[in-house]
């Protein structure tokens, strides 16, 4: 058994789980600001509430296996894209406090401020990670060392944008699906436009990004020669992008979550084939590129690392189930709500 390769499947798998987990939650502080009323913009706030900081804890894990697993990637992308990543983190921290501090004080005031901050915390995440996920593509100026040769300005290129609009898209088609399926009454009646409304726009901005990939990016398919089978992951995601209109037609809204998520998992995956085996690519000099082997730390490390990761995981799992289990259901208003 390859421990680089499994602990690169590994690393896919805890970023596939954030991306569909909070990718909703990120999807309702988007739509946000379309409620008509507090009381609706509570109920959006609300849907998310008891769930957000446990769906972050699949990105703070991945960042973690990052660290201690592939040590000189974690190095060279933390400090390449330190000021994208301090941003990251600040908006993150905004849509926290904002849930935490727009009920507060009975004023309109105060609350349209934190609402506004709620909506650019949960607009500027997913650009930031469709960006970061573009230039991964692409890939970076880097040195013999390792090391990042551009600025930040560099990272905010044509095709890393149109994937982070690709992702914001994404994102609100999941989450308006989801908030459909926990309101109900007027707003559930909007909802079911929007998540119509939502899914053309990821459409399209879908059919965009995978016409420049395979214009600009023509390395992305190798794997996909070499490995002949990834080619069923991709029928499955444009499978799981067709019946999420299906599902929305027929009304069955769970089926049509389902698929959102499938999508969001089968897109990870071709992500992760189209740069395997490198971890960081280097543009122009792929044999500066950072791999799953030049990178990682010692097979000894991964070996425990995995005992960890196969102790830990199905706690994190069992608590996630837990979670939505007992917040499931229409969500209901009262003294106490956000």
């Amino acid at each position: 058994m390859d421990l680089h390769v499994v602990w690169f499947a590994l690393l896919g798998v805890l970023l596939a789980g954030y991306a569909i987990l909070d990718g909703f939650d990120l999807g309702v502080g988007i739509l946000h600001p379309l409620a008509r009323s507090d009381a609706e913009r509570r109920t959006f706030v609300n849907a998310i509430g008891p769930l957000w900081d446990g769906n972050e804890v699949w990105l703070v894990t991945f960042g973690g296996a990052l660290f201690a697993m592939f040590p000189e990637a974690y190095a060279t992308v933390f400090s390449g894209f330190y000021t994208a990543f301090m941003l990251l983190l600040f908006a993150l921290i905004l849509r926290a406090v904002s849930l935490e501090f727009r009920s507060k004080l009975a004023s309109a005031r105060w609350r349209f401020a934190w609402d506004a901050a709620f909506f650019v915390g949960s607009l500027s995440a997913p650009l930031l990670f469709g960006a970061a996920v573009g230039n991964a593509i692409l890939g970076l100026p880097l040195n013999a060392r390792g090391v990042y040769l551009g600025g930040f300005v560099d990272l905010l290129g044509p095709y890393p944008l149109l994937v982070g609009l690709l992702s914001a898209s994404l994102f609100a088609m999941h989450g308006a699906i989801f908030l459909y399926l926990k309101t109900e009454g007027a707003v559930q009646e909007r909802l079911g436009r929007w998540m119509w409304h939502t899914w053309g726009l990821f459409l399209v901005l879908y059919l965009l990004t995978t016409m420049w990939t395979l214009a600009a990016v023509p390395t992305a398919l190798r794997n996909f020669e070499r490995f002949p089978w990834a080619a069923g992951v991709v029928v499955l995601s444009v499978l799981a992008i067709a019946n999420v209109p299906r599902a929305l037609f027929f009304r069955r809204y769970g089926e049509a979550f389902l698929s959102t998520s499938l999508t969001i998992a089968t897109l990870v995956f071709v992500f992760g084939m189209a740069i395997f085996p490198n971890l960081v690519v280097a543009r122009g000099d792929p044999s500066a590129s950072l791999t799953i082997y030049n990178a990682a730390s010692s097979p000894k490390t991964l070996g425990i690392g995995l005992i960890i990761a196969a102790v830990g995981m199905p706690f994190v799992l069992a608590y996630t189930a837990v979670i939505y289990w007992t917040f499931r259901g229409k969500v209901v208003l009262s003294e106490h709500s956000y």
